[in-house]
């Protein structure tokens, strides 16, 4: 059977004359390329005979549609013309004969994950671009943002389980501070308060090991921090110092745990982790090896929660991990970091504190 062939994503340039797509920012933009699929059909065929477009919006990039529909009319549709700029009527194939009168190039777009990005786009747009006497260097343009707000996230990841009048709310309480060079933004030891995202600049984390700061990592625009003692409740356990000037949003701990924390974070109990365990899922230990070692889960794998930011990339995004620690403060923290990057994170309800005598 023929099946239309696939081709390279489509460009930022072409997205950019496709309804309602061209609204979106360059940034989003170039995002979304990624995810969009071209598909060639031959002359004579009907593409949607050839593939399957269900759940999509298609457009058509390229080539001649003649369609003709039940009640006799007929019309020829033309790649780049003014009306091929929309996607396609999604019952189109219900009610008209399609065939191709030249070969002819399709875009499709999934449209859960369009409409997702339209939303938060619109709203983010009209959050930033609110306050008339606000100079436009100080506004925040959301839509340009990337780390926490990047599309995997929106799509697929924490972000896209928030409800959605959470959304505008969360935008709206971010507030912006202009941080120097060598300032430190939050120190080991100290209670937590805020939850910190960075629109510019970067950053150094730190941690006092041995009577020397040690450096743990660098953080740049679009990566987040100070979630760690929020989830958990604990102190800070690292200092966050700016190494460069730059710009970062921080959101007040209530607003932080109502508006993301517990929308985001899933706890499972014992019973319902190991059936996750069964069907495929990956247990995590975010202890320190020397407990791993001594009453790890079985298949478990170590990264403790001081090395969660570095295992983001490296580990698999297609599988779902059940996070633990010995209470439960630990592996929700890391539950949390791993969900605003997209993985699948749960973590066990006080840990295995709860279940050592099971």
């Amino acid at each position: 059977m023929t099946t239309p062939s696939l081709s390279d994503t489509i460009s930022v340039a072409r997205l950019r004359s496709f309804q309602p797509i061209c609204a979106l920012s360059d940034e989003r933009l170039q995002e979304l390329a990624g995810f969009c699929r071209t598909e060639h059909a031959p002359r004579n065929s009907n593409p949607f005979r050839l593939g399957d477009f269900d759940g999509h919006s298609v457009y058509l990039v390229a080539g001649e549609l003649k369609l003709s529909h039940a009640e006799g009319g007929v019309e020829v549709l033309v790649g780049s013309c003014d009306a091929a700029c929309w996607p396609l009527p999604p019952d189109l194939a219900q009610r008209a004969e399609i065939r191709a009168i030249t070969d002819v190039e399709l875009m499709r777009i999934d449209d859960h994950l369009l409409d997702i990005m339209l939303t938060w786009d619109q709203l983010s747009a009209q959050v930033g671009g609110e306050g008339a006497n606000i100079d436009a260097s100080e506004r925040t343009d959301w839509r340009t943002m990337s780390g926490a707000f990047r599309l995997e996230s929106l799509a697929a990841g924490a972000l896209s389980k928030l409800p959605p009048a959470n959304i505008d709310a969360l935008l709206r309480r971010f507030e912006r501070i202009k941080v120097k060079a060598g300032e430190v933004v939050l120190r080991e030891g100290d209670e937590g308060d805020w939850y910190y995202l960075i629109e510019s600049g970067r950053c150094e984390v730190s941690r006092r090991v041995g009577g020397a700061d040690l450096p743990l990592a660098e953080l740049k625009g679009g990566d987040a921090f100070g979630e760690e003692a929020l989830v958990a409740e604990n102190l800070r356990n690292a200092t966050v110092t700016m190494r460069t000037n730059g710009v970062l949003l921080r959101l007040g701990k209530q607003d932080f745990i109502s508006l993301l924390r517990e929308p985001l974070l899933k706890r499972l109990s014992r019973d319902e982790a190991e059936q996750r365990v069964a069907a495929g899922a990956l247990w995590l230990d975010v202890r320190f090896p020397a407990e791993y070692q001594y009453d790890r889960l079985p298949g478990a794998i170590n990264i403790p929660l001081n090395e969660i930011r570095n295992a983001i990339g490296p580990l698999d995004i297609a599988k779902e991990y059940i996070v633990y620690c010995q209470s439960g403060r630990r592996s929700s923290a890391a539950a949390f970091i791993l969900s605003q990057h997209g993985y699948r994170a749960s973590w066990l309800e006080n840990g295995l504190r709860a279940t050592t005598h099971r």
